[in-house]
């Protein structure tokens, strides 16, 4: 893309950067660029890319805190979030919720799947499936069709797994080696 307009019609002059290709003669060519757009709909080039394969790639979104931030507020939307850093706030995504080692979430989470490797202090309420992460540390109730807990995790609150409806069996995690 040029930032000038030629107004020669015939070649670049000799003195042009190494490695840059030439601006194109014609006004109107900044559209075939290789910048990617920052609008949300996806650019229209029907021979680089099919249409099902763009549909895929709206559906994965993930949102992703990294670990030099701190946000207080509340996530509500479909797609998937990592967080790296630490959130103060309830999560609610029609998607997937990984908290990261070393990252901190105080708030409810409400997703499909909750993987926790850093620390969470609030509760899991109708995940499918949650993965508490050797180096995980939750501080509240878990709510899940089913349970992973590796060896070295940590947790205190009430869990409730492998039950589907209203009457689901509780058991206190708060003391193992008590009957």
């Amino acid at each position: 893309m040029a930032l000038w307009k030629d107004t020669n019609t015939g070649t670049v002059p000799a003195s042009t950067t190494p490695g840059v290709s030439p601006a194109p003669a014609h006004a109107r060519e900044p559209e075939k660029t290789n910048v990617a757009s920052l609008s949300p709909e996806p650019a229209r080039r029907p021979a680089q890319a099919p249409a099902p394969a763009q549909a895929h790639r709206h559906d994965m979104k993930e949102s992703h805190i990294s670990s030099d931030l701190t946000i207080e507020g509340k996530i509500v939307g479909s797609g998937h979030v990592r967080i790296a850093g630490r959130f103060k706030g309830d999560v609610q995504v029609d998607g997937n919720v990984s908290l990261d080692a070393g990252a901190r979430l105080e708030g409810q989470v409400k997703a499909h799947v909750v993987s926790v490797g850093g620390e969470l202090i609030g509760n899991i309420d109708n995940a499918k499936r949650v993965e508490l992460l050797e180096t995980g540390v939750i501080n509240g109730d878990v709510k899940a069709g089913s349970l992973t807990v590796a060896a070295g995790s940590r947790m205190r609150g009430q869990v409730e797994f492998g039950y589907e409806g209203e009457s689901r069996a509780k058991s206190d995690t708060k003391g193992f080696g008590n009957a």
